[in-house]
Parts: C-alpha cells; sequence; structure tokens
C-alpha cells in the first residue's frame, strides 16, 4: 500500500475530514489533498507529526524508497530556498546605487557623483538608471518576501527576471559609459552564479 492509500485509511479511520487533521497536523487542507492524491509527500517534520498523531512508526508510514524521495526533495527545496534568498539580498543591495557617488560626469568618470546628483546626462537616461536600480531592488524584496512568506512557485520567475536585470544593468552602465556602476551590477552577477554552483551542484550529485 502506497503512503497516499496509508494516509486516507487512517483519517479515515479516526472519521476525520481533510481539513481537520490539516489543523491536527498544523498544515493546510491543500497539503493533506495533495498527499492523499499521491501528487507529493510532507516533509520530514510533517512526517513525524503524523506517525505521532497516529502512533505509528514512520517504517510502517512510508516505505524506505519514499522516503529517500522526501529527503531528495528537502534537499532541493532548501537548495532553492537558499539560492533565492541571497539572490534576493544580492539585488537588494544595489539599491545602494542610489545613495553612493559612483557615477561620473559624462565623460569624466575620476569624478564622481551621486545619481541624482548627476547635470551632464539628460533626464531620459536618468530616468533609465533610477528605473533599473528600483526594479532590480523590488525584484530582490519580492524574493525574499516569497521565502519567508513561502511562496515557492515565484521563486523560478523572480531568479530569472533577477539574473536578467543584472545583465541589463552591466550593458546599458558599461554602454553609458559608467564603468562604477556597471561592475556593482557584474560583481552581483557572478556572486548570484557562485552560489548557484557551490548551494545547487552538490544536491545534484547522482
Amino acid at each position: 500500500m502506497e503512503f497516499n492509500e496509508k494516509l486516507q485509511e487512517l483519517r479515515k479511520s479516526r472519521s476525520l475530514t481533510q481539513e481537520q487533521l490539516a489543523k491536527e497536523l498544523y498544515v493546510s487542507r491543500t497539503a493533506i489533498s495533495k498527499w492523499e492524491s499521491g501528487r507529493g509527500y510532507p516533509s520530514i517534520d510533517s512526517l513525524k507529526e503524523i506517525s505521532k498523531f497516529f502512533s505509528i512508526k514512520i517504517d510502517d508510514l512510508i516505505c524506505s524508497d519514499e522516503i529517500i524521495v522526501v529527503a531528495e526533495r528537502e534537499k532541493e527545496d532548501f537548495a532553492s530556498k537558499y539560492i533565492s534568498l541571497i539572490s534576493g539580498a544580492l539585488d537588494v543591495f544595489v539599491g545602494i546605487l542610489l545613495v553612493i557617488p559612483a557615477f561620473g560626469m559624462g565623460n569624466e568618470v575620476t569624478s564622481t557623483v551621486s545619481l541624482f546628483a548627476m547635470e551632464s546626462i539628460s533626464p531620459w537616461i536618468k530616468t533609465v538608471f533610477v528605473f533599473i536600480i528600483a526594479m532590480t531592488v523590488l525584484n530582490g524584496i519580492a524574493g525574499v518576501l516569497t521565502i519567508l512568506l513561502d511562496k515557492p512557485s515565484c521563486n523560478k520567475h523572480l531568479l530569472v527576471a533577477g539574473v536578467m536585470l543584472s545583465i541589463v544593468g552591466v550593458v546599458v552602465f558599461l554602454a553609458t559609459r559608467q564603468p562604477y556602476a556597471g561592475l556593482v551590477y557584474f560583481a552581483i552577477f557572478v556572486m548570484k552564479a557562485f552560489v548557484f554552483i557551490v548551494v545547487r551542484y552538490p544536491f545534484n550529485q547522482k
């Protein structure tokens, strides 16, 4: 008997609805529905709660192969959350460009001023600069919030958006002869790549 069938049987043996069981296990009714339909497995912590609530050993609740699947999924989830959190924090850090003197005056990059103090460039170019930085920061804030609010479905899209914004930032700032701002964006991009490789790659080892 598969885990989803065992869970249904245990729940019905206590005459509980999915919503009632969800309250006992401190999870959502959607989670119970997902587990019972075979569309996923609970976390290790949830398995312990299920085992405790029904007074049954985990080994009797789920087979060893399924436990391996659960453990691997938790590692993947941890990696995704960690990458999203770091990437989001790096994007938020880009906001420092709004306050530090990192912009050259026209062709003169040895003398730098803050973004809002620039007077030698057209207003629309300055607007583009502010827009790129603001979008990067907002994307970072959204990325951090998805982790805090446990909304993993948004993580991938925000990660991709963050990478694209980093690339756009490098291209725009270097093209407009703003090497310091371009360097900040390039450093952020490199750090994101480093975090992804270091965190993700070991978890994908066979």
